[in-house]
This record gives C-alpha cells, sequence and structure tokens, in this order.
C-alpha cells in the first residue's frame, strides 16, 4: 500500500476526525464511549488545524485518494501542546482506520512528525503521550526510537484514579 503523507485539507477534516474517534472508540480508549466529553476534542479537526499541524495518511491517487490515519504534530507548544517543554515538538492524536492498520500508516505519520521536528529551529526533542493498552503505538514508537520518560507519566483528569498516560520521547 503506497501511503502519502500531508497536511490535511479543511475538506477532509471530519473524516480525520471520525477516523479518530472511531479509533478511539473501537479500542476501548474512552472511559466513558460516546458520552466520553474527550470524543468531541477527537472529532474537532478544525480547532487542531488552527493551532498546530495535522497532517494525514492518504492511500490512492486523484479522486481515488482516500484518507486513513491522521495526526497532529504541535512543533513549539501552544494551545494544543499537553506536555511539551521548551525546545521540544508534541505528537497528539494518532489513528489510522481500522481497515488501514498494519500497512505502515501509523509508522509514517510518526515519521513525518519526527521529520518536521528535526526541521524545526530549535527543537531538540519530541514528545508524546500514550495509553498503556496501545502496545501496537508503543512498537511503532521503539522501532522509531523513542524510549520511555516515566518520570514524565501523567494523569489528564486527576479525579479519575485509572488514568494514567504514558510519556515517550526521542531527542533528535
Amino acid at each position: 500500500m503506497d501511503i502519502l503523507i500531508r497536511r490535511a485539507r479543511p475538506e477532509e477534516y471530519e473524516a480525520v476526525g471520525e477516523i479518530t474517534a472511531q479509533a478511539y472508540l473501537g479500542d476501548g480508549l474512552l472511559d466513558f464511549g460516546e458520552s466520553d466529553e474527550y470524543l468531541g476534542e477527537l472529532r474537532d479537526v478544525a480547532k487542531r488545524a488552527a493551532a498546530a499541524d495535522v497532517l494525514v495518511a492518504v492511500v490512492g491517487a486523484g479522486a481515488g485518494e482516500r484518507v486513513v490515519g491522521g495526526v497532529t504534530f504541535v512543533p513549539s507548544g501552544g494551545p494544543m501542546a499537553d506536555i511539551a517543554r521548551e525546545g521540544e515538538a508534541e505528537i497528539r492524536m494518532l489513528a489510522v482506520a481500522k481497515e488501514a492498520r498494519g500497512h505502515g500508516a501509523g509508522e509514517a505519520l510518526v515519521r513525518a512528525c519526527v521529520d518536521r521536528a528535526r526541521a524545526t529551529d530549535g527543537c531538540v526533542r519530541v514528545v508524546l503521550s500514550t495509553q498503556r493498552t496501545m502496545h501496537s503505538a508503543h512498537r511503532i514508537y521503539g522501532r522509531l526510537g523513542f524510549t520511555r520518560a516515566p518520570d514524565r507519566d501523567w494523569n489528564p483528569i486527576p479525579d479519575l484514579d485509572d488514568i494514567m498516560l504514558l510519556t515517550y520521547e526521542l531527542t533528535l
């Protein structure tokens, strides 16, 4: 499967949002399922694109081109950053459509983010948060040289004890 990574177009925002929402729902990553407040954030690609770079993985060409995944790349802080510090870029909301998994789209999206980070002046590291159960993503991060940074693990909803996000980092 030939995969092209590029910036998302406004007419693709709805598709990217739905791929992301369905990936999180299908993988059981939202504690409150369809009623989870975070689902709205996952679907709001226009909001993300206004504050960061939303990249898509597409397959096919011309009229047959189809979005199969997306990721948000935060080059240097701003409202979309959760954990990035000075000199760090952040990867957020990586998702690949179920039918496209296992063909390299997720890895291609992460590689594109790393390439963008390397091209960002003053960027020395890429960071990301992931859930404990995202094993396929963990394997991608390991293959690309990311390492665990347990001292940076965090809980986005402190009222819920069982939500702890793992942090990975890649020094450039």
